[in-house]
């Protein structure tokens, strides 16, 4: 059997859901990435969002892997639009894809998204203009790195970073390589510094992952090596997303969903071992991992 879990009293909690309830009272999720050869990551975000409890999730994707994009979750509505030759959104598709995310309740960019002057516009246009919840991840991160922090602060809604010490780097304006990265204090310093510079929420992943917004910070005390593989960002992303969009704010809804994120991946390491463990594998105990979370706490 896994460790008990051991679950921080401040640690935010979900709202019981009422009998009398329906879909539509736990929010509408769109994830928007995906790009040739990258259609999972968009799919695990996705998935990871009805996992943890939102009403609705639909995949917002380039035509070029919407049927691939479909294909993973029955329970995932997916919409293609127009994309380059090389896969990714094409710029004609901005304006549609603005359309498509103004009936969400929360937002997740990034995940499998590419890289391209189409994608950066349009990861710039939804960082300034949403007035939902946003999460941005992966190559979103990317195109975010293009804007200081003055243009970084200029944001309609709510917004939610989640970078590794890499991606922390570029948003600093610093080579990702960079030996800085190591340094763990320093990263940390920085990210609270710029979280509060931009009126956001970081979510600094790696050991003891940081998540800090304002004058609130909180290190997560769940995970394991095993995570460091493919796709369990995209998981991360799709909680948050899910949290977002049933009405937490959104230092709660990126400290719970660290937590329950971890949770879930400690019990994959525990079921299938740190070497052989997955994001799918992550993703798969989620209902596990929620379960630990909503527990009646001992006071």
């Amino acid at each position: 059997m896994p460790e008990p879990a051991h679950v921080p009293a401040d640690l935010p909690r979900l709202a019981p859901r009422e009998r009398d309830t329906s879909k539509r009272d736990y929010g509408r999720v769109v994830v928007v990435g995906g790009s040739s050869g990258m259609a999972g990551a968009p799919a695990l975000a996705a998935m990871a969002a009805l996992a943890s409890g939102a009403g609705l999730v639909e995949l917002a994707v380039p035509e070029s892997v919407v049927t691939i994009a479909a294909g993973f979750d029955p329970c995932v509505m997916t919409r293609g639009f127009p994309a380059e030759p090389d896969g990714m959104f094409a710029a004609s598709a901005g304006a549609s894809v603005r359309m498509r995310v103004a009936a969400a309740d929360a937002v997740a960019i990034g995940p499998g998204i590419g890289r391209s002057p189409a994608v950066t516009t349009l990861v710039h246009d939804l960082w300034h203009d949403l007035p939902q919840p946003a999460v941005f991840d992966a190559d979103a991160l990317y195109a975010l790195a293009a804007l200081d922090a003055a243009r970084l602060a200029s944001h309609a809604g709510p917004r939610i970073l989640t970078p590794h010490a890499g991606e922390m780097l570029r948003l600093l304006g610093a080579d990702p390589a960079d030996t800085r990265g190591r340094d763990r204090p320093w990263l940390e310093a920085q990210a609270a510094d710029l979280a509060r510079a931009i009126d956001a929420v970081i979510v600094l992943k790696g050991p003891g992952t940081l998540v800090v917004g304002g004058s609130r910070h909180a290190h997560n005390e769940t995970g394991n090596p095993g995570m460091a593989t493919g796709g369990t960002g995209d998981v991360l992303t799709g909680v948050i997303a899910a949290l977002l969009a049933q009405g937490l704010a959104s230092f709660d809804a990126a400290r719970l969903g660290t937590w329950v994120h971890g949770r879930a991946g400690d019990l994959a390491a525990h079921d299938l071992g740190e070497i052989s463990m997955t994001a799918r594998g992550l993703l798969d105990r989620l209902n596990r991992a929620w379960r630990d979370a909503t527990a009646p706490r001992s006071s």
